[in-house]
């Protein structure tokens, strides 16, 4: 009440008499006598009087209130630990509803799919009975054309980096979160290289988050729903990002500059990193302290230039999950065996100048990428089918091999490591879509896989150093990253 005003008394309720008539012998300032502790159970006192005179007090005072307080106090840490359980609790609780809404799009996505094959199921059926003799051969390796007439529009321009040297870039899936490496905006308070985080669902960007000494060479996302973010830089570490609170939680020590890096998509307790002098280093998270295998190069010992997993599936061409490692001298596909054992396969590439090789998992096709030569004067992207074949009837053992299916030029231009895209078509008609930046014309050129043609042209204001396809809320979008600036395209 507001007559009545109580002692700060931490974790205690206080009993106050006070007189509102004139004439009283209590004393305001000693109103306060007498507290019993809620937490203790115990009485305790306030003021130098005895039982007695309180007793005296309270009775001569003709009418007596008596109020009852409470009084809470919380010490600094306690009051930063609660803030900081809530800001977590509200963090996940945002995070669980965004995920909730993109598995809800995906289901009904995956309805809608099923719906069409059974129809073209049944419309197939239909024409078969009616034409018994009719068929169709298919060649190996050969990739269906898209009919479609959609192209590739411009939504958004994201400034990441006035200073340059963005490198590349990498999409989350389960946070719709599109991260691009970049130097500290900070580099006097905050010296090293990070990652801005850009959020695909609003197209708005995000804080930059520290994580490397020196330049990042790769980043990628696992199929974890945790949203850990694989990075490699040349300041011979490899490290995971909780992109949940923005924080490095693991750090491993290669002994060398790491060039590239990957996931396993079979065994999301796995990661690789690919060194300066071509090996792989495998770690199993569960191992905090060093790697748990190395893979030594057969061959020429190249920086890793590249490196994708390909996991296990049900395809005619290849059915075996492994690694697909790429350096500036050739490609190995090490096949994985029973007890994380490894075998390596050498494919059989031109001799020099390969960049960038990039997997299209669905359909067991790569691309490789080869810098100019004297006998080639451009730049060349070779599509690729991976495929198998026994050593012998009875053995189980294979040989994996790659077979070149397309070739697609671009400018005569290469003087910089650029990533390249083989990805599906957006319209989801079983076409495949090949996307590769053009240093001399400072653009992306975008083709169809099936058909070999230019289908557009995305123009830039410096060269192309990453492109990234993504799917967000059944919306195609297609990322192209030069050194200052990414420019998302949206398919429409």
């Amino acid at each position: 009440r507001p007559a009545c005003q109580s002692l700060p008394l931490p974790g205690s309720g206080c009993f106050v008499a006070r007189s509102h008539e004139q004439g009283t012998n209590v004393d305001p300032d000693t109103s306060i006598l007498f507290a019993h502790s809620l937490e203790l159970g115990t009485s305790l006192w306030f003021c130098p009087l005895h039982l007695e005179e309180l007793q005296r007090s309270i009775s001569a005072i003709p009418s007596p209130e008596v109020c009852f307080f409470f009084s809470v106090s919380l010490s600094s840490s306690s009051l930063e630990k609660e803030q900081k359980l809530r800001r977590q609790a509200e963090l996940e609780s945002a995070q669980s509803r965004l995920q909730l809404q993109v598995l809800t799009d995906e289901c009904s996505k995956l309805r809608k799919q099923v719906q069409e094959l059974k129809a073209l199921v049944a419309q197939h059926n239909v024409s078969a009975s009616k034409q018994p003799g009719n068929s169709r051969t298919c060649f190996p390796g050969s990739l269906p054309s898209s009919q479609s007439q959609r192209k590739y529009h411009l939504e958004k321009v994201f400034v990441v980096s006035q200073a340059g040297n963005c490198r590349v870039m990498a999409y989350c899936d389960s946070l719709s979160c599109l991260v691009v490496s970049q130097p500290s905006p900070q580099s006097t308070f905050i010296p090293g290289c990070g990652v801005k985080m850009m959020s695909v669902a609003n197209l708005k960007s995000s804080q930059y988050i520290p994580i490397h000494s020196k330049q990042i060479r790769g980043l990628a996302f696992g199929s974890r729903a945790d949203g850990l973010l694989l990075s490699a830089a040349l300041d011979n570490t490899l490290k995971l990002t909780s992109l949940a609170t923005n924080t490095v939680v693991q750090t491993y020590n290669t002994g060398r500059p790491v060039w590239s890096c990957c996931w396993c998509l079979d065994d999301t307790n796995y990661i690789y990193a690919g060194l300066v002098n071509g090996s792989i280093m495998i770690y199993d998270l569960r191992d905090t302290n060093s790697h748990v295998q190395e893979l030594v190069p057969q061959k020429s010992r190249c920086p890793m230039v590249s490196l994708s997993y390909l996991p296990r599936m049900a395809s005619a061409s290849l059915p075996y999950g492994g690694i697909l490692a790429g350096t500036l001298e050739g490609a190995c596909f090490w096949e994985q065996k029973a007890g994380n054992s490894y075998r390596p396969h050498h494919l059989l590439l031109e001799p020099g100048g390969c960049i960038d090789i990039q997997t299209e998992s669905t359909t067991r096709h790569c691309l490789a990428t080869y810098r100019p030569s004297k006998s080639n004067p451009c730049v060349r992207c070779v599509l690729m089918e991976l495929t198998c074949t026994p050593l012998t009837e009875a053995s189980e053992d294979v040989v994996c091999s790659s077979n070149p299916v397309q070739t697609f030029s671009a400018g005569p231009t290469c003087k910089l490591l650029t990533k390249n895209a083989i990805f599906q078509s957006p319209e989801e008609d079983g076409s495949i879509f090949v996307c590769a930046g053009d240093e001399a014309s400072n653009s992306a050129m975008l083709w169809d896989a099936g058909s070999g043609s230019l289908l557009q042209k995305l123009q830039a204001d410096l060269p192309v150093l990453d492109i990234c396809p993504m799917e967000v809320n059944q919306t195609h979008l297609l990322a192209t990253l030069t050194e200052k600036a990414v420019k998302l395209y949206k398919w429409q």
